[in-house]
């Protein structure tokens, strides 16, 4: 799971790879490693504290509906995983003012990229 994540987060803006916080499963039992490795700090929510990480939650709620829970995802093709995400990123959240993750994410983007441009004049 560490090397996975660290491929992943490699190629993410660096202001989205700060922090990750994860929760105490055996996934991510290799994160010192994977903090060393891609200077991601890894912080863990309290045990059964489901509130300090709602948005995953609900997420992985939604991800059920493709892939019941203890689904080996290695018989799945990295296009099918996509797909998949694709669907996610693209459907409107509450949480998220009826935006999807995919415009949220951009606006977030496009607002730190204007934050950081020096202008003149």
């Amino acid at each position: 799971m560490a090397n996975a994540l660290k491929k992943t987060v490699a190629d993410l803006p660096a202001q989205l790879w700060r922090s990750l916080t994860w929760d105490r499963g055996k996934e991510l039992s290799d994160h010192a490693r994977f903090t060393v490795e891609s200077g991601v700090k890894v912080f863990f929510a309290d045990p059964h504290s489901l509130w300090q990480r709602g948005t995953n939650e609900n997420t992985n709620g939604l991800l059920r509906q493709y892939f019941p829970k203890g689904t080996d995802l290695s018989r799945w093709s990295a296009q099918e995983i996509q797909a998949v995400a694709n669907t996610l990123n693209t459907r409107p959240r509450k949480t998220l003012g009826w935006k999807t993750p995919a415009e949220a994410l951009d606006e977030y983007l496009k607002s730190v990229q204007k934050c950081g441009v020096a202008t003149t004049g």
